[in-house]
């Protein structure tokens, strides 16, 4: 088996993890012995727990010895936290003999691992299936490089891009299969993050509801405090046991905050940008707290904000073979622009997807 096929083989096994390691990245790794067998292999479950090339390792014990050890992420060689160490010393103390990378380290501080090995001998290859292995981890480089959540826009809209009535009626545009695929969507993601009036008129649980399927954090812009302490989305009212941040501005009223803190949200007072929570200031809070990735689901005026700042790293637009017409509701706000040169630029990434009678269909930033 050739070494790509052993590098997807590990991105497999990091990709079991999807959703559960923030904020650390997604690892997998195989041993193979020096016949070539597989001997080992492991992922990184989630944080705090082994890294994937220590479970390997341990997998294979003294198979390991002159054998060849696959990771889709360089071995780090730094000291993480207290409860882990680092990873490099370990492949050299079972006896490797080659390793093979698929991406380097993405905190340059706390890269070196290839290096380090290679010259105590160890042969070292790198740059297999890197852009494969880069896409897997695309949200733990945004935020170890950026010092912030990776942001992915959600929409469901019909072909005029509308995504309520004129009337308000918005449930539902899309089809069961398309929705199906959003909710999955936030439980891979670390964060749901939604307006104060989408909070408000549609009161949602903004919870994932499959079985077995983790609820994101769940965030709400609301520059004055007028998420109703009644919210399903509130713990007081909920089952889920994910937390909820409400974003606001120093200038919000203080009786306000003691109800919601009450119901159980942490309050989040940030500086005041135009008339909304400076979203870079919230961008860093979420860093701080290990938030690596965050879904916005809108509605308007929340996609305009985020695009105008420049943190739209994928929109997902889910399209209904629908037209609704007239002065129903877009789903893009903001200020908008005066000429065509100065329009949001994105590419296409990937082919549509048909779920049902409905169409997904992904761009990315040029």
């Amino acid at each position: 088996m050739s070494d790509e096929r052993w590098m997807r083989h590990c991105l497999e096994l990091a990709l079991q993890a999807a959703g559960k390691t923030s904020p650390n990245p997604m690892v997998g790794a195989i041993v193979l012995d020096r016949e070539g067998k597989l001997v080992g292999e492991g992922f990184h479950a989630r944080s705090g727990l082994a890294h994937a090339e220590k479970i390997a390792l341990e997998v294979a014990g003294r198979r390991a010895v002159g054998g060849t050890l696959y990771t889709n992420l360089e071995p780090c060689k730094h000291v993480k936290n207290r409860r882990t160490s680092p990873c490099a010393p370990v492949v050299l103390d079972a006896g490797i003999a080659r390793v093979v990378i698929g991406q380097a380290d993405p905190i340059r501080a706390h890269g070196g691992g290839a290096i380090w090995l290679a010259n105590r001998g160890v042969e070292v290859v790198r740059g297999v299936l890197e852009a494969e292995c880069k896409e897997a981890n695309r949200a733990f480089t945004t935020w170890a490089r950026k010092g912030r959540p990776l942001y992915v826009l959600k929409v469901a809209a019909s072909l005029d891009g509308k995504t309520a009535t004129r009337t308000g009626e918005s449930k539902w545009i899309t089809g069961p299969k398309a929705r199906a695929s959003g909710r999955a969507l936030r439980a891979r993601l670390d964060a749901i993050i939604v307006g104060v009036e989408t909070a408000i008129i549609d009161n949602p649980r903004l919870t994932s509801r499959g079985k077995g399927m983790r609820d994101p954090v769940r965030i709400v812009l609301d520059s004055r405090l007028r998420t109703p302490p009644s919210a399903k989305l509130l713990p007081v009212n909920s089952r889920s046991r994910a937390k909820v941040i409400i974003a606001t501005t120093e200038e919000a009223p203080r009786t306000r905050e003691r109800r919601l803190v009450e119901a159980g949200a942490e309050v989040l007072r940030l500086p005041q940008e135009g008339r909304r929570p400076c979203l870079l200031a919230l961008s860093e809070a979420l860093a701080t707290r290990g938030i690596v990735s965050a879904l916005v689901e809108g509605g308007a005026q929340v996609h305009g904000s985020f695009l105008e700042a420049g943190l739209c790293d994928e929109l997902r637009l889910y399209l209904a073979p629908k037209a609704l017409g007239g002065p129903g509701h877009g789903w893009l706000g903001g200020q908008g622009i005066g000429a065509l040169e100065e329009a949001f630029r994105l590419r296409w990434h990937g082919e549509p997807e048909r779920l049902g009678d409905d169409i997904l269909l992904i761009a990315r930033p040029r």
